[in-house]
C-alpha cells in the first residue's frame, strides 16, 4: 500500500491583496479497496494481487475533495472594531430614559412594595376586620336596643298600685294618669312623687317596669300609732308625728295618745318607740298612751282598765317579752297593773 500523497505547500504571498485570495487545498482521503475484475473462466493467482494493483486504485483522483479556506491574518494587523458599527450579536444603543418611565418604574415598585406588605399582613388584617364585625354588631345591638327602648314600642299602657291596705288603689291609679304612653324609660319620678305626695298614708315607694306596657308601683303605708285629740277632732299619726287623717271621734282600733308638748317632744318619741315593740295581740289591747317625759312611759290595756308601767323606751323589746310572759301568768282582768320598768324585775299588783 502506498502512503498517502502530502498537501501541496501554500502558495507564497507577495503582497497584501494575494493574502485576501483563497486557497484551494486537496484533502486525501482513505483509499477505498476494489476487487479486481475477473473474467469467466479465469482464475485468480497470488500474482495478480499484489503492488500493481494497490497502485493502480490509488491514482485514481476523483475522489480527492478541495475546500476554500479563510486566510489567516495575524491579530495585530487586523484592527480595532468599529464603533459605529456594531459587532454581530451585539444589541444596538438603548433608546434614552424619560420622565414617564421613572415615574412608570416608581409606580411599579410601589405597586409591588404594597402586594408585599399585604401579603405578609394578611392575619393582621383578618384580626383587625374580625374585631371590628364584633364591635360593629354590639354597636348595632346597643343602638337598636336603645332606639327600641325610647320609642312607643315601650309605652306604659297599664299602671298598677300594689302593697296598699288602707289606701284605695284605684285612687292612686287615677293620679299616675299622666304617666300613660311614655316610654318606660323616660318614666319622670320626680312627677310620680309629686303625685303621691297628696297620700299623706304614703311612706315610700318603689317603680318596676315590666316591658313592655306595664309600669307597677309598690307602696308601703305608714303605720299610724293613734290619735291626737285637738280641736279639730282627732288626728291619726305615725310615729314620726305625720297626720294621716282626722276624724271627729277616736277612730276604731286605735289608741289615744296623750303627750306632754304634742308630736314632736321627747314624750311622743318614746311612745311611738314603746308602740311599735309590742306584739300584735297585746297592741290590739291598748286603748291610751300617755307620758309626761320619756321616761315615764304608761300604757292602758282597754276591757279591764289595767295599766302598764313601762318607764322609758331603752329594751323596749325585752320589755315587750317580759310583759307577755307575764300576761300569761297573770291574765289582765285579775291584775291592775303590771311594771315592766326594770327588766330584772317584773312586779305585777
Amino acid at each position: 500500500m502506498r502512503r498517502p500523497t502530502p498537501l501541496p505547500a501554500p502558495p507564497s504571498t507577495g503582497a497584501a491583496g494575494d493574502a485576501e485570495a483563497p486557497v484551494e487545498v486537496s484533502i486525501p482521503l482513505p483509499p477505498r479497496r476494489t476487487e479486481p475484475t475477473r473474467e469467466p473462466g479465469t482464475e485468480s493467482s497470488p500474482e495478480s494481487t499484489g503492488d500493481d494493483a494497490t497502485d493502480h486504485d490509488l491514482a485514481a483522483p476523483a475522489w480527492a475533495v478541495t475546500a476554500p479556506l479563510a486566510p489567516v491574518v495575524p491579530i495585530e494587523e487586523r484592527g480595532a472594531p468599529d464603533p459605529a458599527k456594531p459587532d454581530e450579536g451585539q444589541a444596538p444603543d438603548a433608546a434614552p430614559i424619560g420622565v414617564r418611565d421613572v415615574w412608570a418604574a416608581a409606580r411599579a415598585r410601589r405597586r409591588a412594595l404594597r402586594a408585599e406588605v399585604r401579603r405578609f399582613t394578611v392575619r393582621q388584617r383578618r384580626r383587625r376586620m374580625l374585631w371590628i364585625g364584633v364591635l360593629g354588631a354590639l354597636a348595632l345591638l346597643v343602638l337598636g336596643t336603645l332606639g327600641a327602648a325610647y320609642s312607643p314600642l315601650f309605652a306604659v299602657e297599664r299602671i298598677r298600685v300594689v302593697g296598699t291596705e288602707t289606701l284605695n288603689p284605684g285612687d292612686v291609679e287615677a293620679a299616675l294618669d299622666g304617666q300613660l304612653g311614655t316610654p318606660l324609660p323616660l318614666i319622670d319620678s320626680s312627677e310620680i312623687k309629686a303625685a303621691l305626695v297628696q297620700f299623706p298614708l304614703v311612706q315610700s315607694y318603689t317603680l318596676e317596669a315590666r316591658p313592655p306596657h306595664e309600669l307597677v308601683v309598690r307602696i308601703v303605708e305608714r303605720t299610724p300609732i293613734g290619735a291626737v285629740q285637738s280641736a279639730a277632732g282627732y288626728t291619726l299619726v305615725d310615729a314620726a308625728g305625720v297626720a294621716l287623717a282626722t276624724t271627729p271621734d277616736p277612730p276604731a282600733g286605735h289608741p289615744v295618745i296623750e303627750a306632754t308638748d304634742g308630736i314632736g317632744s321627747p314624750a311622743f318619741t318614746a311612745i311611738g318607740t314603746v308602740y311599735r315593740s309590742l306584739p300584735d295581740d297585746i297592741r290590739a289591747q291598748v286603748t291610751t298612751m300617755r307620758a309626761t317625759t320619756a321616761n315615764d312611759v304608761t300604757l292602758t290595756l282597754g276591757g279591764t282598765n289595767t295599766d302598764v308601767v313601762w318607764g322609758n323606751a331603752d329594751d323596749s323589746a325585752e320589755k315587750a317579752l317580759r310583759l307577755a310572759s307575764a300576761m300569761a301568768v297573770r291574765p289582765p282582768a285579775d291584775v291592775s297593773s303590771y311594771d315592766v320598768s326594770s327588766v330584772d324585775a317584773v312586779v305585777i299588783r
